[in-house]
Formats: C-alpha cells, sequence, structure tokens
C-alpha cells in the first residue's frame, strides 16, 4: 500500500464510499509515516505524552483486529501487542520495535478486515462481541467507526509528524 490517495467518487454507492474512505484514511496515516527512520517513528510528541506514529501503526492493527476479526467474524483472535500486564502496549514501541514489523502486522489485519468484510451486507450483524458493548453491531457501523477512528489518530498523526520534521498536511 502507497500513500497515494483517492477521495471516493462524489456520486459512489454507499459501500463504495465507506470502503473508499476507510482506504483513503489507511493511506493517509501510511503517508504520514513516509520517508522517516524507526527511531523517528518511536518519537513520542511532547512530554509527558507517549504517542508516537509507530504506536499509532501499531494501535490501528489491534483495531483493525478487535473490530473485524473478533466482532465482526467472532474470531478468538487475541490481542497483538497489549496484554494483561500493559493493556497499552501497542503505544509502548520499543527501540527493538521496527516499522517493517509494525507495517507488515498492520497490513496482515487490513487484508484480514478486507476478507472478513467481503460478500457482507452492510446490514449484517456481527458475530462477536465488543468490550463497548453486548449488542451485535452491523458492517455499516464498524466501517463507520472505522472510519472515525482512522479520522481522529490520522489528525494525531499530522501533529506528531510536524512535530518530528515539519511537514505538515499531506
Amino acid at each position: 500500500m502507497t500513500s497515494e490517495r483517492n477521495e471516493p467518487a462524489l456520486n459512489a454507492g454507499e459501500r463504495e464510499m465507506l470502503e473508499g474512505w476507510l482506504d483513503f484514511h489507511r493511506r493517509t496515516l501510511i503517508a504520514k509515516c513516509e520517508g522517516l527512520t524507526d527511531e523517528q517513528l518511536r518519537t513520542a510528541s511532547v512530554p509527558p505524552s507517549e504517542l508516537t506514529l509507530m504506536g499509532l501503526v501499531r494501535h490501528m492493527a489491534e483495531v483493525e483486529r478487535a473490530w473485524f476479526r473478533k466482532v465482526m467474524a467472532g474470531e478468538d483472535a487475541g490481542s497483538i501487542y497489549c496484554s494483561d500486564a500493559d493493556v497499552d502496549g501497542d503505544f509502548h514501541a520499543t527501540e527493538a520495535d521496527t516499522w517493517q514489523e509494525a507495517h507488515a502486522t498492520w497490513q496482515a489485519e487490513v487484508e484480514a478486515a478486507g476478507r472478513i468484510a467481503a460478500g457482507r451486507e452492510l446490514d449484517e450483524l456481527s458475530r462477536g462481541k465488543s468490550r463497548f458493548s453486548e449488542e451485535p453491531f452491523s458492517l455499516r457501523w464498524i466501517y463507520t467507526h472505522m472510519i472515525e477512528e482512522y479520522a481522529r489518530h490520522n489528525g494525531h498523526a499530522d501533529l506528531l509528524r510536524e512535530r518530528i520534521d515539519g511537514a505538515a498536511g499531506v
């Protein structure tokens, strides 16, 4: 996946629109990380915040897994970076953590999300539950939530990137 981004057509159907905006925001996060070293990607914005671009990518891998694999498909998929000992482990990248691993893990979860969503109707309800509700979620709700999740974190990524090297926008 590259940072080349295209907004969905102005007259796209609902599914094409939802998938298009989700893809747009996924690519935006990649664009915010492009051209940086592992050290820069692990650089926190301003203490005491521990928020980093690599942490955001790792977090989005967890979020993709949670909403598509655990909630939508009902898979018994454990966490990737988080644990009982470190519930925010996705945000706690160490010097041993690399962009190559974080990116590959995130992309594997994006691909799994695509496989899970393929062929399902937007009104189809989830098989699993979330920690937020015992009620099932529609695939439409999950798509909408994922767009919101990426949009919010891409705002964080904007600020992080600007702090690292002055790059703004994208």
